[in-house]
């Protein structure tokens, strides 16, 4: 079976799709009973009719009737509206019970899709239609470049020798190996992988692991690194080393690639990881550095999302002066390559209808692709809700240093792996070809 979306010009007024949808356990886990109806048109709209690739704009439902576990419903999508100057559809969507009883009904205001999708459903993943779209398009980015070379720092368990591996296997790194070499070889037995002629450094633990990786990419010898079984700290502290590390005059940052199953694609969101309170200037290189990588994922003029709490400048809300002073920066050249605002919040960053309802004149609101966040704890939660809560999933990458370094966590799986490799070869294709700082 083929899956696919329509475009703009396919959609035609009386358009209809009819689909089932179950309520399990997971879903009531991730988002209740009450809330599923709402979100089962939604993902309908997403995954069928336009397909995968809409953007939901605005809806106006009604409850009419209740679920339990286990319950079918059948869900009708008809196309009611289009609108050629915006490129959205309104999608009229009901579902009803088995019986016939009504479930909810109401229409669905969406952007049409501008990119074709179409392949066998495990291209696009998993459960539901599109899901990890984003990172199989990461990927299919990287399948003609040339392999990056990387130390894989500290690499002594099943799951970090196995991830390096399926990087190589899939061509996107030449690996060497740093750390004990006992603990490696024990790692690939316990893993089940066939080292060959992978080449090993044979340090005795994981601070000089980290430190010979280091001095690797000093001297050029490879073009990023990655996380193998030691603590970010620890590696970082190599990495941040005035005397012997990676330094540039670039603040260094971590950037997430979310693969968010609703938003058409991938959303940068920075700093979830490395910058616990960063200042004005700090920001700015987050900011910088953001955006650099979004030109290495094909984005020419990324949108840069500032924000905060509110999107009022409020001299009691630091970070709406450090959203606006960013702003006024860019304006004035000092962060180049995108186009910025902020502050705003969440909801009307991410929204066109809450910006709209706001009275927000804005470029960016809406629509961005990247959200800087004013700081670490709200960038990891924003990140780690839209994993939990939305499906999502998350490709990462550490940015400002000499070289691209790779931060995988035990949690992802091999899609997500992979995605984060796949982005470090496209940052170092770009550098490369004398294109980025990054």
């Amino acid at each position: 079976m083929t899956v696919r979306n329509f475009l703009f010009d396919e959609l035609h007024v009386g358009q209809q799709v009819e689909t089932t949808s179950r309520l399990n356990h997971q879903d009531v886990r991730t988002l209740g009973e009450g809330l599923w109806p709402g979100t089962m048109l939604v993902n309908a709209v997403c995954t069928e009719l336009p397909g995968p690739g809409t953007q939901p704009v605005a809806q106006d439902l009604r409850y009419q009737g209740s679920v339990a576990i286990g319950d079918v419903v059948t869900i009708t999508l008809e196309v009611v509206e289009k609108d050629a100057e915006t490129g959205q559809a309104v999608i009229a969507a009901r579902a009803v019970q088995d019986s016939g009883d009504p479930v909810i009904s109401g229409q669905i205001t969406v952007r049409v899709p501008t990119e074709r999708i179409n392949g066998e459903p495990s291209s696009l993943a998993g459960t539901s239609k599109g899901r990890r779209r984003q990172l199989h398009r990461l990927l299919h980015m990287a399948d003609e470049l040339t392999p990056m070379s990387v130390a894989v720092v500290h690499p002594v368990d099943a799951l970090a020798l196995q991830g390096a591996m399926q990087a190589a296997e899939h061509g996107l790194m030449t690996l060497t190996l740093v750390g004990p070499e006992h603990k490696i070889r024990a790692a690939a037995d316990e893993a089940g992988v066939e080292l060959g002629a992978t080449p090993i450094i044979d340090v005795e633990h994981s601070h000089q692991a980290a430190e010979a990786a280091v001095d690797l990419a000093r001297r050029g010898e490879v073009e990023g690194l990655m996380k193998g079984s030691l603590h970010t700290d620890e590696l970082m502290g190599a990495v941040v080393s005035r005397q012997k590390g990676l330094r540039t005059e670039r603040r260094i940052s971590h950037v997430y690639a979310m693969d968010v199953p609703t938003y058409p694609r991938p959303l940068l969101i920075s700093d979830a990881a490395i910058n616990i309170a960063p200042n004005l200037a700090c920001k700015r290189d987050i900011c910088q550095n953001a955006i650099e990588l979004a030109h290495a994922l094909g984005v020419p003029e990324p949108k840069v999302a500032i924000l905060s709490a509110t999107e009022s400048v409020n001299p009691e809300i630091p970070s709406t002066l450090d959203a606006a002073a960013l702003c006024k920066m860019a304006d004035r050249g000092q962060i180049t390559g995108g186009l910025l605002d902020g502050p705003l919040a969440f909801d009307n960053a991410i929204s066109e209808s809450a910006a709209r309802t706001k009275r927000i004149q804005s470029r960016v609101a809406g629509n961005p692709d990247v959200l800087i966040a004013p700081d670490l704890e709200s960038g990891n939660m924003i990140s780690k809700q839209l994993y939990y809560l939305a499906d999502a999933e998350a490709a990462g990458i550490v940015l400002g240093a000499r070289v691209p370094i790779v931060l995988t966590s035990r949690a992802d799986d091999v899609i997500a792996r992979l995605a984060s490799c796949a982005v470090a070869l496209l940052v170092a294709e770009r550098k490369r070809r004398g294109l980025a700082h990054l």
